[in-house]
């Protein structure tokens, strides 16, 4: 693939990924603040907002130039996104823009396109725009910590959640900013890295699950706190392949397994609260964001077996 449409595809790709994480971020912090903090709730919908335009730019040019691959992932939009948005938002009275859900389930790929300079432009433009937003809402994210932390300011947020999604808009920051310097690749640290951040995510979303479902979903609860256990192993392992003191291949099989076993309860679960047959304090759109993350956790791992 030509470079320039390699770095286009690449970008939108991501965007398409993690602008869509961030705008939940920033909804699930709107609707955990107490009425005592309206100016946060106010900053948070603010976000919201940026990411729905952000993505919306993305999304419209996005059509024939990002990979089948990613768009048959389930890392964009699950079979059950549109639903879990419906909900959350009759749940809550926050305006979730459903169009854009419906506009990427319409788009294409694997088209091959020569380079065109215009869209190269209008995604270096993106690419400068996220970072900047990206950044703020870090700030944003790291300042609730600090006032959690503090006990001045009380929010139905776990301070692990919190610190949780802080870590993954620095990563997506982190990811744009390495795209757009077109920084050669080393390919074997950049598995590791990914390995080692993603089991993490996937070990707290393990918990975050188990401490939000309904004390009497007993069985949910073990396998949930059986999941967490698991991707803290893996964390660890793939600290140990970092140190060289286990080889790549066994972390990225080893995660390989676990993370289709998570995705799958994942899945079991986001349908089992839009169906409302699950007792639990689980936004649907907070199950469905879970298992987005893993499907794309699954997406890089496949495409690891590969090297």
């Amino acid at each position: 693939m030509h470079a320039s449409m390699n770095y286009v595809r690449m970008s939108l790709e991501l965007h398409l990924f993690f602008a869509r994480i961030m705008k939940e971020h920033s909804f699930f912090l709107e609707t955990g603040f107490t009425q005592r903090d309206i100016n946060f709730i106010q900053q948070a919908d603010n976000f919201r907002t940026q990411f729905d335009t952000l993505l919306g730019e993305v999304i419209s040019i996005s059509d024939g130039a990002i990979s089948q691959e990613v768009l048959q992932s389930g890392e964009i939009i699950s079979p059950y996104t549109l639903r879990a948005e419906m909900a959350s938002s009759f749940y809550t009275g926050v305006q979730i823009p459903t169009n854009l859900t419906q506009a990427e389930a319409g788009l294409t790929g694997g088209v091959v396109m020569r380079p065109n300079d215009m869209l190269v432009q209008a995604v270096s433009s993106i690419n400068q725009r996220a970072m900047s937003l990206i950044a703020a809402l870090a700030q944003f994210k790291s300042t609730i910590l600090s006032q959690v932390l503090a006990c001045k300011m009380f929010t139905n947020s776990y301070p692990l959640l919190i610190d949780h999604i802080m870590r993954e808009a620095k990563f997506y920051w982190r990811m744009v900013q390495k795209i757009e310097a077109r920084e050669r690749m080393n390919l074997e640290a950049e598995i590791l890295e990914q390995e080692l951040f993603w089991n993490r995510i996937m070990a707290e979303h393990s918990k975050f699950i188990r401490g939000l479902l309904d004390p009497t979903e007993d069985e949910l609860i073990t396998t949930a706190n059986n999941f967490g256990h698991e991707f803290d192993q893996l964390t660890a392992e793939a600290k140990a392949a970092i140190d060289k003191s286990i080889p790549i291949l066994k972390v990225t099989e080893d995660s390989l397994r676990a993370t289709r076993a998570l995705r799958d309860f994942k899945a079991q679960g986001t349908n089992g609260i839009a169906e409302c047959k699950i007792r639990s304090i689980i936004i649907p759109l907070l199950g469905d964001h879970t298992l987005r993350e893993a499907n794309h956790y699954l997406r890089l791992l496949k495409s690891y077996r590969q090297v």
